[in-house]
């Protein structure tokens, strides 16, 4: 009778005879093409599952951490704000220079922890996600190649686009920002999955925004505009939400737009999107009946946001609608403890161009452009009503 050792052995020997045998045939084959669709976990919805459950895992934990850390920890350190500014004798709704904030409110553990989480968990977020799809750089770009020429919809790039300074800066401090990673697409929409704190996983908040979203008085919707649709989840919704239009995407990343179509072409959705400038869009006058867009004006100078504005204008028709959703630009003053973590955002979290943005009116930015601007009757967590009908 063979004892247990004598068996185990065996069988090692076997598995090591087996896998040698492995290693010579893939020594000489052929090393097989990656798979057009690159699902190893298949979908949830329309989420499509990260690669493997320690990555999925991990990005789990980051989001409970973001709850934690903008949810009780963001509270305490409102209430420290408070506190201080009441020991100072500070009226916190005075127009306060962020100088004169900062001394104050900086050097506060509370404060500083709160806002030191919130950035270090971006960055290990970026991070880990970069690290998955430059690890698989050949699978995940030979699934980009094939979506490019797969249907339904399109893509349309422009090899010669040079991209403006303005839109190079790693906002969110994204590694590479929107232009300067090929896979800025997949890192940006898993990314923000983790901002939006679990609640966006299905595209729940753009569902909201593309039901906000007011069609012209004349019920007239034939051709829409996803203005700056990085991984094209708003345009997504907005072809749900009117399944009889034709619906483009546009926004000046490649990177954004290829994963865009991919990720239509995948859920069997038709949608066309076009790499180019929001300022020169290369529209025909008057294309669409409606412009919706998605917290973007605040990632521009205001001089683009003018130009972009005149832009739209320009592509809309009479009586089209132009509908963004962006953060309120108009607060003067805001809370000082509000400031206080614009000023932080814009420093820390290379929102560039936010202070910039609040100190314009956008509605009456977009009223001189040639549009009759009212307060859209439904709003989508705290971004702004601006609803704009194009004058003749």
């Amino acid at each position: 009778m063979m004892n247990r050792r004598t068996i185990l052995g065996a069988l090692a020997a076997a598995f090591s005879a087996t896998a040698a045998t492995r290693k010579a045939r893939a020594s000489t084959a052929t090393p097989p093409s990656p798979p057009y669709d690159f699902e190893p976990r298949g979908n949830i919805g329309k989420l499509e599952r990260l690669a493997s459950l320690d990555l999925e895992s991990r990005q789990d934990f980051l989001t409970g951490f973001r709850v934690w850390s903008n949810g009780p920890l963001g509270r305490a350190a409102q209430v420290r704000a408070e506190h201080i500014f009441k020991q100072e004798g500070i009226d916190p709704a005075s127009n306060l220079s962020i100088e004169a904030l900062r001394e104050v409110l900086e050097r506060d553990p509370v404060i500083g922890a709160s806002m030191r989480y919130w950035i270090s968990g971006q960055q290990i977020s970026w991070k880990i996600l970069q690290e998955e799809f430059h690890g698989k750089a050949d699978t995940y770009l030979a699934e980009l190649d094939a979506a490019d020429k797969a249907g339904p919809g399109s893509v349309k790039l422009d090899p010669d686009l040079k991209v403006p300074e303005y839109a190079s800066h790693e906002i969110h401090i994204q590694p590479g920002g929107y232009v300067g990673d090929p896979f800025a697409g997949h890192i940006y929409h898993y990314g923000t999955n983790h901002f939006y704190m679990g609640h966006n996983d299905q595209d729940e908040v753009h569902a909201q925004l593309a039901a906000a979203v007011e069609p012209p008085e004349d019920g007239q919707v034939k051709r829409i505009l996803d203005l700056a649709c990085g991984p094209g989840q708003l345009t997504l919704a907005l072809k749900d939400r009117f399944p009889d239009a034709e619906v483009w995407g546009l926004d000046v990343s490649a990177p954004m737009v290829r994963y865009a179509h991919m990720r239509a072409v995948e859920l069997g959705r038709e949608l066309h999107f076009v790499q180019a400038l929001g300022e020169k869009t290369g529209f025909p006058d008057g294309f669409f009946d409606l412009v919706a867009s998605y917290i973007v004006f605040h990632e521009t100078p205001a001089s683009i946001t003018r130009d972009i504005v005149a832009e739209v204008r320009r592509i809309t028709r009479p009586g089209g609608v132009f509908q963004p959703f962006d953060f309120p630009s108009d607060e003067h003053p805001p809370t000082g403890f509000r400031k206080f973590r614009r000023w932080w955002d814009h420093r820390w979290n290379q929102e560039v161009w936010r202070n910039e943005f609040a100190s314009i009116h956008f509605p009456t930015e977009i009223e001189k452009a040639g549009f009759s601007v009212r307060e859209a009757k439904k709003g989508v967590l705290f971004f702004g009503r601006v609803h704009a009908t194009r004058n003749a």
